[in-house]
């Protein structure tokens, strides 16, 4: 090869890395050497939030420590410090699936991370639940993947690329015709807006096959961090915004079967209604289910505290003050999160003082 083809290799590839540097798609050198250094130091604990007003008290806890290490990259700032002696890296997604999609997989690409912890706000579906309460659910689901069905097709009319694989009537459908209301004495309406059916992801594993996808709509949490969370059943939990404003009904920790996910905020009683007859699930919130299938594809141990702040759209005028008991909510989500750590901190050192 002549010298001044090299010449020009050299520079065309100075040239796309010069590009790809513009445009992101590489990590700046300092970053990854203070990446480097961190992971050197890990494993972590991720602690994936929504929003700096849940991230807030976290970092005014006394519980948590900070560390001089701040590492920003890719619009996200990592911020590494202990919770009981057990390292962790605190990260905000921002609001919705796809923003918490994208920071947890950043999180677990990025940082020797050994397990994620998502807490925040939510809405609550289940009745038998109160503003200030805090959930654990066992599962999570997206349910806003779906499939809108054709006006003039029913259950019984399979859909389409059904064959292929694509999309299923296996969990079930929304019939917005059931919600009609000011029609007359006539039994039979309908709604040209027909069903939407309920769809599950796809994942692709990483110790699975390259583009050979498995399907997931209820994806468990970790059962050791289920099996320690339920420890934490009988917590003292803040009632009170201010000396002023109370809630009636003292908040607690309670274990529930399913939380649901979808880049939707639900003020609406019939929707919330539906979902808790369908699917039984308690919090409704906007990120959760998204860190859940990340964890899921990377299998990586995952668990999601969410505290209720409002009841989606039912109960009193009261009830669906949000803004009234964020604060409120996020505090006592913070108090179960670090007493959660603090349990997984000791079954960490007991599993390693018996090994």
């Amino acid at each position: 090869m002549r010298n001044y083809e090299v010449v020009v290799m050299l520079l065309c590839a100075a040239m796309i890395i010069h590009a790809q540097e513009g445009n992101g798609a590489l990590i700046p050198e300092e970053t990854q050497e203070m990446i480097d250094e961190a992971n050197r130091n890990g494993p972590y604990l991720g602690l994936v939030i929504p929003n700096l007003f849940e991230m807030n008290p976290l970092l005014q806890s006394p519980n948590y420590t900070a560390s001089n290490l701040t590492i920003d990259f890719a619009g996200r700032r990592f911020r590494f410090g202990t919770i009981a002696d057990k390292k962790v890296i605190l990260v905000m997604t921002g609001l919705s699936m796809i923003n918490a999609g994208i920071t947890t997989q950043l999180l677990l690409s990025t940082f020797d991370i050994e397990g994620v912890v998502h807490y925040g706000i939510a809405g609550n579906a289940n009745p038998s639940l109160n503003i200030g309460d805090v959930t654990i659910p066992q599962y999570w689901a997206h349910t806003a993947l779906w499939n809108w069905q054709r006006y003039g097709d029913g259950p019984e009319d399979e859909l389409a690329l059904e064959e292929n694989g694509d999309y299923t009537r296996e969990i079930g459908y929304l019939k917005f015709a059931n919600y009609t209301v000011n029609v007359s004495s006539s039994s039979s309406y309908d709604n040209l807006l027909n069903n939407v059916w309920y769809q599950p992801e796809e994942v692709f594993p990483v110790d699975g096959t390259p583009e050979e996808r498995e399907h997931a709509f209820w994806v468990p949490v970790d059962s050791l961090y289920f099996q320690l969370s339920q420890n934490l059943l009988a917590l003292e939990l803040e009632g009170c915004v201010n000396s002023t404003t109370c809630l009636t009904e003292t908040p607690k920790v309670v274990s529930v079967l399913r939380g649901t996910s979808a880049s939707i905020y639900l003020d609406n009683a019939a929707y919330r209604a539906f979902i808790y007859d369908k699917f039984q699930v308690s919090p409704v919130d906007m990120e959760s289910a998204a860190v859940a299938l990340i964890c899921l594809q990377q299998r990586v141990a995952f668990i999601a505290f969410r505290a209720i702040s409002d009841l989606a759209g039912g109960g009193s005028a009261q009830s669906n003050e949000a803004a009234t008991f964020t604060s409120l909510a996020a505090n006592n989500a913070v108090t179960v999160v670090v007493e959660f750590i603090k349990q997984l901190s000791a079954a960490s050192f007991h599993a390693s003082f018996v090994s």
